[in-house]
């Protein structure tokens, strides 16, 4: 009993130190417990206050660029003004509809839209809506894509190569195009302005702005757009800009063409814009000064910000930034001095026509510059159409058309003379028919009588002599020139017409003359010397000496005659005089870049060489010899030096029949002691009874009194 007794109290206090044991355990097991929790607690409050606090920009970033985005629509571009802040050319705004396309918009999300849209406005049908964008249209609905793609046989939707179904959804969508039946896209003119309406925004890019219409869009349905915007994601209402020019016509060929939105990059360039930033349905300059000067001209986009759910749709589009409009850019030209030039040219070719002098003519050009600086004063050119005669402006072609020059270039061979060593100074020549053995006589035309007139190098250009040139070839050559000689030149030589080139191309002549226009032309230079076919003969040298075989336009002429005027200094032509800033005003703004005049080159000859070539040409105004050719200049209210220039010239009649003709040349510049103005006058394939007609005199006078009654008159 005793010893059940102690078992009992054993065991109790067995259960005693066993609970006190379980005791000891759970506070130290909770303290665990508590510490871990407390520890990720602490952890989670570090993450989330650096989730906050250093990493919140980058996150709050990140989500804005996830649901909003930048979308830039362009601006009008720069103005052109002429040299006295009179606008030039413009932009005329008009309101437009615009659509910009989200993230992973596809046709059937834009249908609906599309058609809403037709609903509310009026937007004519495309010309250009082809049957490809009509079943675009009607594939658009998923219910026809359904029934279109059903029309594909097993062998259609099959690769022929691996025997594998065809999975790219490209190749898929082209073969079920040509499922879609004629009856199937027989709209009405209703469903024909919904797939027109559907065109437009389906062509536009991901996150870019098209014109939905940009003409002729009423007041009420900018209206109606901006009521009904929830219903219509993407589409908004905004401005276009289209070119209006203030003058007409007046150097309209010369500012060049801009693209529409819808003709966006010129693909010749496109890789070169996409590089610099534009995309593809841009605006931008396509030919001559629009061209030259896009970069200053586009202006800085505006940007709005766009807010997308979740499937890539607008939700909504608020502008950021309205933009900039292009700089500005001032020309050289007075338009008033332009507008009367072109009055002078238009009426004295009018007149050539009436009188029977111009039958065969295709036109007439006059360029104007000043000799010191380079900058152009006018261009001014007509063109005629021998099948209509019909006439129309084109000051484009005074630096892409080329002509015969005729003797106006007998300075230049002078030059050719003194730079060979073959002449010093005002030598002596006979003048005299030149007789080659097998070749047709060639002459001076002042020497009819056909005897032996010597004259100096100055008479040469006085009288225009020929023979003078010519002569300088033979000693070019190494030649003594006898009546009946075989001209001994071995076909394929080029070292004499090169040094009439040389001394030519110094002057600008068969050479680019660096004008700020794009695709001015070099002249036409024929150079194939080793094509039995094409080249070069010895009388094309001697016809080249005096102008009767290279051609060239009449900026060329201009710029020669300048660098004589000039002292031999050859002037870059420039049209644009400086770049200004825009402004909210449209007037030009400030001055950001002037242009400096440049020079290209010397002629290299001595001082008093080209004194004789000044003198020459002086004497052919002032001159009092038997065979002065320009003394209709004489009575000129400037006092200035000139040369004549008739060449021979073909055309074909409207019937294609080849005509005789010339061309009547002349290049004048005055005051002669200091001058401050140049110009060109080229009527070209004029009537052999032109030659005693001097109409070239007569538009160079009236272009030259004009001048200096706008400027010079005190």
């Amino acid at each position: 009993m005793k010893n059940l007794s102690n078992k009992i109290k054993k065991k109790n206090s067995s259960l005693k130190k066993n609970k006190k044991t379980k005791k000891a355990y759970i506070p130290f097991r909770l303290n665990i417990l508590f510490f871990v929790i407390f520890s990720l607690f602490v952890i989670l409050v570090v993450r989330v206050g650096y989730l906050q606090i250093i990493k919140g920009e980058h996150f709050v970033k990140q989500v804005n660029e996830n649901s909003s985005l930048a979308v830039t629509t362009s601006t009008p571009r720069g103005q052109i003004y002429d040299v006295n802040g009179n606008l030039l050319v413009g932009n005329k705004a008009t309101p437009s509809i615009t659509y910009t396309r989200g993230k992973k918009i596809e046709g059937k999300d834009i249908l609906p839209i599309a058609n809403r849209v037709n609903e509310l406005i009026d937007v004519p049908v495309d010309d250009n809506l082809t049957e490809r964008d009509k079943k675009d249209y009607w594939l658009a609905n998923p219910k026809h894509l359904e029934m279109a793609q059903k029309r594909l046989s097993k062998a259609e939707t099959t690769n022929k190569d691996d025997g594998k179904k065809i999975d790219d959804e490209g190749k898929l969508y082209k073969l079920t195009v040509d499922k879609v039946k004629t009856e199937e896209i027989a709209f009405d003119e209703h469903t024909l302005k919904a797939a027109t309406i559907f065109k437009r925004m389906n062509a536009t890019p991901e996150l870019n702005t098209a014109f939905i219409k940009n003409k002729d869009v009423t007041e009420k349905e900018i209206a109606v757009i901006g009521e009904h915007s929830a219903e219509i994601a993407g589409v908004s209402t905004g401005m276009d800009w289209d070119r209006e020019y203030t003058k007409n016509n007046m150097l309209r060929s010369i500012f060049g063409t801009v693209s529409s939105e819808k003709a966006g990059l010129p693909e010749k360039d496109i890789n070169k814009y996409l590089a610099k930033g534009y995309v593809r349905n841009d605006r931008v300059g396509t030919s001559y000064l629009e061209e030259e000067y896009e970069p200053i001209l586009q202006g800085k986009k505006a940007k709005s910000e766009i807010v997308l759910d979740k499937d890539g749709k607008i939700v909504s589009q608020s502008p950021t930034s309205k933009g900039e409009r292009g700089e500005n850019l001032k020309l050289t030209i007075d338009s008033k001095f332009q507008e009367k030039v072109d009055q002078i040219v238009q009426k004295n070719f009018n007149q050539i026509i009436t009188s029977g002098l111009g039958a065969y003519s295709p036109g007439a050009y006059a360029v104007v510059t000043n000799p010191k600086t380079g900058a152009v004063l006018a261009m001014s050119a007509v063109k005629r159409d021998l099948k209509t005669n019909k006439i129309e402006s084109n000051p484009l072609g005074t630096i892409v058309d080329l002509n015969i020059p005729g003797s106006v270039v007998k300075g230049a061979t002078l030059t050719a003379g003194y730079q060979t060593g073959v002449i010093s100074g005002n030598d002596v020549q006979v003048d005299e028919p030149i007789v080659l053995a097998g070749s047709p006589i060639k002459r001076s035309y002042f020497n009819k009588t056909g005897g032996p007139i010597p004259i100096t190098a100055k008479e040469s250009l006085e009288y225009s002599s020929n023979v003078y040139m010519m002569k300088l070839v033979f000693k070019m050559m190494h030649l003594k020139y006898t009546p009946g000689m075989a001209f001994p030149y071995q076909l394929g030589d080029d070292t004499v017409f090169n040094k009439l080139r040389k001394a030519y191309s110094e002057y600008g002549l068969g050479v680019k003359t660096g004008i700020d226009i794009p695709m001015e032309s070099p002249g036409y230079v024929p150079s194939d010397f080793k094509n039995k076919e094409y080249q070069p003969t010895g009388g094309s040298l001697l016809d080249l000496s005096f102008g009767q075989y290279d051609t060239y336009t009449a900026l060329q002429l201009a710029q020669y005659v300048s660098t004589i005027a000039n002292n031999g200094r050859r002037m870059k032509p420039y049209i644009v005089d400086g770049i200004y800033d825009s402004n909210e005003d449209s007037d030009l703004g400030k001055i950001k870049k002037q242009t400096k005049p440049k020079e290209l080159n010397k002629v290299t000859i001595a001082p008093e060489q080209l004194k004789i070539i000044q003198e020459g040409f002086y004497d052919v105004v002032h001159g009092t010899g038997p065979y002065t050719t320009g003394r209709g200049l004489k009575d000129t209210k400037i006092d200035i030096a000139a040369k004549t220039g008739t060449a021979e010239s073909f055309i074909q009649d409207a019937n294609g029949t080849p005509q005789s003709t010339i061309n009547s040349n002349l290049i004048a510049y005055g005051p002669f002691e200091n001058p401050e103005v140049a110009v060109s006058v080229v009527l070209p394939n004029l009537s052999q009874n032109a030659t005693v007609s001097p109409v070239n005199q007569i538009l160079a006078k009236e272009i030259l009194n004009t001048y200096y009654d706008m400027y010079m008159k005190k």
